[in-house]
């Protein structure tokens, strides 16, 4: 680890408040400092500040096409980063903020444009994590912050993820344990009409048409080599370990279990990322097991630590089942694609005589 990074471990309910202050003096002098949100691990930079938001792009290898969100202590911020608010926006402030949704709205004057990929839009949250809060509070400004990874890497959910991939990177990475969601924000756009999902996550689309019965669901899938991404992580590969990933879906448990087993024998060293249910079919076989739990939440915590662990246990491929697109399950279904890279089989149950 480079020594110019400073790793300060901090209670996530209590942070210390020595460890905030230097955190958000480094903002206010254009240095990047990884917090952890509810989601996972942000790379933050003073958002107002152009030459400090190059580094986070430096330092991830995120290209410029992609843009980053905003984060924000209190809604009173929310002018300072856009504008012409919309009243559905206010609405879903007060229900959903603090928490995993992000709004992308009409940017406000004095924004840089290498913050929104030079779009008239911004994308701005609130997260509901008591570190990330305080640091925002002691920087007393609006934070830009991707995750704290590698572009395109599986996202950290631990300070040991950032080390791995931005040690020497980042200038402070405040250590506050594992972020309790493991996924992502929801990414809703309101500049569309109706308004539009463009990345589910951490809130459910069903607890959102409740807010906003007329919501509609519109993931981007693109190529690296698309001129400007509408919304951040909208590209297709992302989430995505160096093992090739192959995402199966089918009715039938039995005929799907049986395709994953014949995918392992074309393989030198496999590893299996699957619910606890699923993976007591592989138990007897020579593969890596990665389980993600009995559920969608748990498995929204686990599963980017697990494609990590496979990779360092140097598998060459994953074979995982996607989940229902119900709940939670929608957004591990989004990130498991794009950790795959679209490569998703559909296995048809056997015709019955």
């Amino acid at each position: 680890m480079s020594k110019r990074t400073r790793v300060l471990r901090v209670d996530p309910v209590a942070p210390d408040a020595d460890a905030i202050a230097l955190a958000g003096r480094t903002i206010r002098a254009g240095g990047l400092v990884a917090f952890p949100t509810e989601t996972v691990y942000g790379l933050g930079a003073n958002a107002l500040d152009e030459a400090a938001i190059a580094k986070i792009f430096a330092a991830k290898g995120r290209p410029a096409s992609d843009p980053l969100i905003v984060h924000i202590a209190r809604l009173e911020q929310l002018s300072q980063v856009a504008h012409a608010i919309p009243s559905e926006a206010f609405a879903l402030c007060r229900r959903f903020w603090p928490g995993p949704l992000t709004l992308v709205l009409q940017k406000a004057q004095g924004i840089p444009a290498n913050l929104t990929a030079s779009l008239n839009t911004v994308a701005v949250r609130m997260p509901d994590h008591e570190v990330a809060l305080a640091l925002l509070r002691s920087a007393d400004l609006p934070i830009a912050a991707p995750s704290a990874n590698q572009f395109s890497r599986p996202s950290p959910t631990s300070a040991q993820h950032v080390i791995d991939d931005l040690a020497d990177r980042v200038d402070v990475v405040l250590d506050g344990g594992n972020t309790p969601i493991g996924l992502e924000s929801t990414i809703v756009s309101l500049i569309e009409d109706p308004p539009c999902v463009l990345r589910p996550g951490g809130i459910s689309l069903e607890t959102l048409r409740e807010a906003l019965p007329n919501l509609r669901y519109e993931p981007s899938y693109l190529a690296e080599d698309v001129m400007i991404a509408p919304a951040p992580g909208t590209m297709l590969r992302h989430y995505s370990p160096r093992a090739r990933v192959i995402l199966y879906t089918g009715d039938d448990d039995a005929e799907v279990y049986a395709a994953m087993r014949a995918e392992i024998n074309s393989h030198e060293r496999v590893g299996i990322l699957a619910c606890d249910a699923d993976a007591l079919e592989f138990a007897e076989l020579d593969v890596a097991i990665e389980r993600l739990g009995a559920d969608a939440d748990e498995a929204a915590r686990r599963l980017f630590a697990a494609l990590r662990s496979l990779d360092q246990q140097g598998v060459d491929c994953i074979l995982a089942r996607a989940p229902e697109k119900r709940g939670l399950g929608l957004a591990l279904w989004d990130r498991l694609l794009r950790a795959a890279v679209g490569s998703l089989i559909k296995v048809q149950a056997a015709p019955s005589d």
